[in-house]
């Protein structure tokens, strides 16, 4: 005879199932068997799915206060259980964000399927057109139907002002005082119906043709902030203003745009140094430009000293800061930096590469391998006077040029004045190459199978939203050391072993594992109920 009997250890109760026996000897025994654990907020019990499971073969009675349930064969038969802890997981982070009520405030008859699309995003990764089937196996938010036709009116019916309400909503109430760092990413596309799809430069190297995404994303919360779409034909440098009227509700002022060399051009500093809202910038400077040869040139005798260190983590550098012209009407702070030792590293790289060339060239001045280095770097020519029947000489003018920058950086702000701050800053710009790897390969986004334009900004805004969610549990598994353990995949995967099942209009949440009780912890969110 068995019987379900409560243990209190410390601040749980645990749930045993306790059978009496006789033993060899004849004296009465108990055995018992930890079957699971009573909810310290609802009082309702959460059984292991092994107890679960041994009860589906026979009519087992459960005590459950204050009523008893009676589950039998064919009530588990009939029970469903479902995926939760990954969902619940990001159903927290959009609370904690401010994500969850922006939604609600922007699409009041849509955020529901809107959330749950985005969600899948993240746990799959898969064309949309299966969201379907992850709805039937995860508590998620109750919406209409999610079948492909479904999704299709739903990317449609999301207009432009709404998105652009979404992003003002949004921004707004993430603009904490963090620098926004911007880049742009290609993403290929097989429909020849989207009028923004054409054949441009692939930053892939794909033979497709494909849009521009232009992403703003902050570098304390590595949360994205902003995202614009463009012609795939539309070269980096032309996007900065059409990026900053887009953004002209969002409060730019506030923050610091940090951009690479691919947004360096005079036209673009202009443009942001006349802008009405005081754009706050930190560029680097291309060394194509006249006034980036000229701060290198006029430091390179002197700035190689120790009053001029810089020690940012394990690289010791040097860097100095003038403020310099930049037009009749303004100023900017222009920091040039030195890594003597990336300088030298480079150096000797490229002089053994050179050198390896050589003999390649000795052997087979053909080779295909080679052909590309060899044009760059070498003259060959036929000469009967040599043995070979070749000679050989190095391009000196081209080792030179190549090495002429090498180790050199420099960058220009309108506000920041200190060099060290003003590298850290750039520095930590990485987190939008990994947003937009998290956006291509995680999302779903690498191929835009849609076939018009309203769809096609759409997939790409639920993916925005999508990346909020992927972005906070990087940030979070970064900061924890969670990489250490598990990747992204991984912590989702284990989350959503998670389940619940309904059994008679009875909802019971599986047990939680320490695993999955650690990832809760890490983001400071209660486990599950």
């Amino acid at each position: 005879m068995s019987s379900i009997i409560k243990r209190k250890i410390k601040n749980q109760v645990y749930l045993y199932e306790s059978k009496s026996y006789r033993n060899s000897e004849g004296k009465p025994r108990n055995k018992r068997t930890l079957i699971g654990k009573v909810d310290s907020q609802t009082g309702n019990p959460i059984y292991k799915q092994e107890y679960l499971s041994r009860v589906s073969e026979k009519d087992v009675k459960i005590k459950q206060s204050p009523a008893e349930l009676r589950f039998s064969v064919t009530d588990i038969k009939n029970s469903t259980v479902k995926e939760y802890g990954a969902f619940y997981l990001y159903k927290c982070i959009a609370e904690e964000t401010g994500l969850y009520d922006i939604l609600i405030d922007t699409f009041p008859s849509r955020w529901k399927e809107i959330f749950n699309l985005a969600c899948y995003l993240v746990s799959c990764g898969e064309p949309v057109m299966y969201c379907e089937d992850w709805i039937i196996d995860t508590e998620s938010l109750p919406c209409s139907s999610m079948s492909s036709p479904r999704i299709s009116e739903l990317l449609k019916s999301i207009s432009v002002e709404e998105r652009m309400d979404f992003y003002e909503r949004w921004s707004n109430y993430r603009s904490e005082q963090e620098y926004l760092a911007l880049d742009i990413t290609s993403v290929s596309s097989y429909s020849e119906l989207i009028a923004d799809v054409e054949w441009g430069y692939n930053r892939d190297k794909e033979k497709l043709p494909q849009i521009n995404i232009c992403l703003l994303l902050g570098e304390k919360s590595g949360l994205p902030a902003f995202q614009s779409v463009y012609s795939g034909s539309l070269k980096d440098v032309s996007t900065l203003k059409t990026t900053l009227q887009l953004a002209s509700n969002i409060p730019l002022n506030r923050v610091t745009i940090v951009m690479d060399k691919g947004f360096c051009s005079a036209k673009n500093i202009n443009a942001m140094l006349t802008d009405p809202q005081g754009i706050k910038f930190l560029i680097a400077m291309s060394f194509t430009l006249k006034f980036t040869q000229k701060q290198v040139e006029s430091e390179k005798k002197d700035i190689d000293c120790l009053e001029n260190t810089i020690v940012i983590g394990d690289d010791v550098l040097r860097g100095v800061t003038k403020e310099r012209s930049w037009n009749t009407n303004h100023k900017l702070f222009t920091h040039i930096y030195y890594n003597p030792s990336y300088a030298t590293d480079t150096k000797e790289k490229l002089y053994g590469r050179i050198t390896t060339l050589v003999e390649r060239a000795k052997i087979d001045p053909n080779d295909k391998d080679y052909v590309g280095d060899f044009k760059k770097y070498l003259i060959i020519r036929k000469s009967d006077k040599i043995d070979s029947g070749y000679t050989i000489n190095i391009r000196y003018d081209v080792v030179e040029e190549e090495l002429s920058h090498s180790g050199w950086l420099v960058l220009t702000s309108n506000h920041i004045s200190d060099a060290k701050e003003a590298l850290s800053i750039y520095r930590a710009k990485d987190v939008v190459e990994k947003g937009f790897l998290r956006l291509k390969n995680n999302l779903d986004l690498g191929r835009l199978r849609v076939h018009s334009d309203d769809c096609m900004q759409n997939k790409v805004f639920i993916g925005f939203i999508a990346l909020i969610l992927m972005c906070r549990i990087h940030k979070v598994m970064l900061i924890n050391g969670l990489y250490k353990s598990m990747t992204m995949k991984n912590l989702i995967n284990t989350l959503e072993k998670l389940r619940v099942q309904y059994l008679t209009g009875n909802r019971i949440l599986f047990p939680i594992t320490k695993e999955q009780k650690d990832i809760f912890d890490a983001f400071g969110f209660k486990e599950p109920v």
